[in-house]
């Protein structure tokens, strides 16, 4: 199944006012399930910080930084990704709102270092992309203050890369079931190979979660893949889709919340944190 055109479609859609793009990313804040995890983490960080500098590592559409510009105007945003178009989208779109603590620019992960810059380093499905997450690591371990967290959302190994689907089916079979797996370079991460590999790069404290357990899955499954998955079949879809969300988002909504605030033994997702 083919991901990354149809988030590039629907972002020509959503990106034709700054009003429409705003919607867009309500829609990704409600809809996507990884960010009610990281907003609640960033909700703890900013009761003890009242002023902070943030690395948007890989920042995409941009919806993070967004988040960051509104919500804490007194923190100053770095954000980078490899794609020159994203990044020339984004400035386009916070120059149209006057924003003035995000700077957008582009930038390797595997090459990036500013040394003792930053406060909090969020990465958000990225690392899954990148062969050499070691360095990656390290790169992010020497940007950081002392003290700095770093913040990670990932597939796990438990199915978070739609691996399980791949090999069972061949990527496409009679139910036209499909893997996302085309566009990552690993199956998702060990709960516990993550955090070797963060201590191997230089970071004293690690913490990870499984996200994405039963009610998250069975929201992905409902909210996303459902959805991309009929519209990477024809185009028709596009105007099917709001009647569909009308009928399922409510339910979804519900196993979003119960995701967030049930721990869960194992899970497609991992949320990690790490401290220098």
């Amino acid at each position: 199944m083919e991901y990354d055109p149809i988030k590039k479609s629907l972002g020509g859609v959503f990106n034709r006012t700054p009003g429409y793009r705003k919607i867009f990313y309500f829609l990704l804040d409600i809809l996507l399930l990884r960010t009610w995890h990281i907003k609640k983490v960033l909700r703890r960080y900013s009761k003890e910080k009242k002023q902070a500098d943030i690395l948007d590592a890989g920042s995409g559409f941009g919806q993070y930084s967004y988040f960051f510009s509104r919500k804490y105007p007194h923190w100053k945003v770095q954000a980078v990704d490899i794609k020159t178009e994203q990044i020339e989208d984004c400035r386009i779109f916070f120059d149209k709102i006057k924003s003035k603590n995000v700077n957008f620019e582009y930038a390797d992960l595997t090459k990036f270092v500013r040394g003792n810059a930053f406060d909090i380093v969020l990465s958000v499905d990225v690392m899954e992309h990148i062969e050499e997450d070691v360095q990656v690591f390290k790169n992010f371990y020497q940007s950081m203050k002392k003290g700095g967290m770093l913040i990670i959302s990932t597939p796990s190994d438990q199915g978070g890369s739609g691996v399980h689907e791949h090999h069972k089916h061949n990527e496409y079979e009679n139910n036209g079931s499909a893997s996302f797996i085309d566009e990552h370079v690993r199956d998702g991460y060990n709960i516990d190979e993550i955090q070797e590999k963060l201590k191997l790069a230089g970071f004293s404290k690690t913490d990870a979660k499984y996200t994405y357990g039963w009610p998250g899955n069975f929201s992905w499954n409902l909210s996303m893949k459902y959805p991309i998955m009929m519209l990477n079949k024809s185009k028709i879809f596009y105007v099917i889709l709001p009647f569909y969300y009308i009928l399922t988002y409510w339910f979804a909504l519900l196993m979003n919340v119960l995701d967030v605030n049930i721990k869960h033994k194992t899970g497609t997702g991992l949320l990690v944190k790490a401290w220098k």
